[in-house]
């Protein structure tokens, strides 16, 4: 990070934070009105007008899963776009966390003083599971989803580490428990436990009716701006998140030899983002990881994929009650995918949570403490990785 700075890399923050409630059917609003709530709470957040923002970046996953074309382009009023660079990011799933790495460089390359970054998704409107289920010949055939996808890496995973068939509901319990304490989760289950979720129709094997996320409409979105720009909400008495580092990587999804369950481009990213952001072991120096788990076994998974835990040893910290809001390492704290799933907006979301934490923003579910948070998304067939760090101090590195 250091060689970027003398570059003439410039320093970014986040200044606020918007999201909208996450549930199954937002009929009351358009996709327009859907993103115009999280951009609002966003801006209030940030203390921030629109005369203040000078670009805008949006992401969403394929437009099939709503069947709307491109609708950025008619909804530019309502993201305040009209006369400003406006900007789309695709990456898949991990869209949203995406859409925040783009946001920032164009901060950071001096190009914009503030940028409101903002994804969302109304998957009311479509059906997801249709839209990821196309037939050969056009593709390999997959036939249920995401689910029916993921479901053979989390067997390998299974077989691999040799983790106990429990862990998955540990997860969910924890998360959804979490979730509880959230105010925009979409499902609240404060008193889901492992017995019930073991006792859930299975839909893929071995993963669980309770083990998978929900299909939700929502939006999310935040402001992010210049030193200078930070400058004026620390003047206010008020923290920002101080964006440390961010990295982006993905792979093919099919080649000889490639490995789904600990996938080469997540490894490469997450090493590439502790480099920049002077972190050499993340386990002690990460307060609070917002992790993107769709399904509950991706946790300990994804705790090895970033160098969180050795290969294979995911599931003990998880075993162990350690990603529980005051464990060694609190994840999801929010409740994460497994709480609220508005596909385009899920990464965003993970970004949004880690910068609420080190802002001591995050209210019922705040991780007491943090000072340093990870956001993290993945998408397609694990082959897009978008993450970033977020910190209370000011990088000096």
């Amino acid at each position: 990070m250091a060689s970027d700075i003398s570059r003439g890399k410039q320093l970014a923050a986040v200044l606020g934070t918007g999201q909208t409630h996450y549930v199954a059917k937002r009929q009351d609003v358009t996709m327009a009105g859907l993103v115009r709530e999280a951009v609002d709470r966003a801006m209030a957040d940030a203390h921030v007008g629109w005369d203040d923002i000078d670009a805008i970046v949006v992401g969403k996953a394929p437009d099939l899963f709503e069947g709307s074309m491109m609708p950025e382009l008619a909804m530019s009023d309502a993201l305040g776009a009209n006369g400003k660079p406006l900007l789309r990011v695709h990456t898949a799933g991990s869209v949203g966390g995406s859409t925040g790495n783009v946001a920032a460089s164009l901060v950071q390359a001096g190009a914009h003083k503030r940028v409101l970054a903002v994804s969302w998704e109304k998957q009311s409107e479509s059906n997801a599971m249709w839209a990821l289920s196309t037939p050969v010949p056009f593709t390999m055939p997959v036939g249920a989803g995401a689910g029916g996808y993921f479901a053979p890496h989390v067997r390998s995973y299974i077989r691999r580490s040799g983790a106990p068939e429990h862990i998955g509901a540990l997860v969910v319990v924890k998360d959804r428990h979490n979730g509880a304490l959230n105010p925009y989760s979409h499902l609240k289950q404060p008193d889901i436990t492992v017995e019930s979720v073991q006792a859930s129709q299975m839909l893929w094997d071995p993963i669980r009716y309770d083990e998978t996320c929900p299909s939700s409409d929502g939006a999310c979105a935040i402001v992010m701006g210049n030193e200078e720009a930070a400058q004026d909400v620390l003047s206010e008495g008020r923290k920002v998140a101080w964006i440390h580092a961010t990295a982006m990587r993905t792979e093919p999804t099919t080649y000889a030899g490639r490995d789904q369950v600990n996938p080469q481009a997540g490894q490469i990213a997450a090493a590439a983002l502790w480099k920049a952001a002077g972190i050499t072991n993340p386990l002690k120096e990460i307060d609070a990881a917002e992790i993107y788990v769709p399904f509950s076994w991706f946790e300990p998974m994804w705790l090895e994929n970033l160098g969180f835990m050795p290969e294979g040893q995911g599931w003990k910290l998880t075993e162990a009650g350690e990603t529980a809001i005051g464990g060694q390492l609190p994840v999801n704290a929010s409740g994460g995918v497994l709480s609220s799933n508005p596909i385009g907006a899920s990464g965003m979301i993970r970004y949004a949570e880690a910068a609420m934490q080190v802002m001591e923003r995050a209210g019922d579910h705040q991780v007491d403490g943090a000072r340093k948070a990870l956001g993290h998304a993945y998408g397609g067939g694990s082959q897009y990785f978008s993450m970033w760090v977020v910190g209370t101090d000011r990088p000096t590195n």
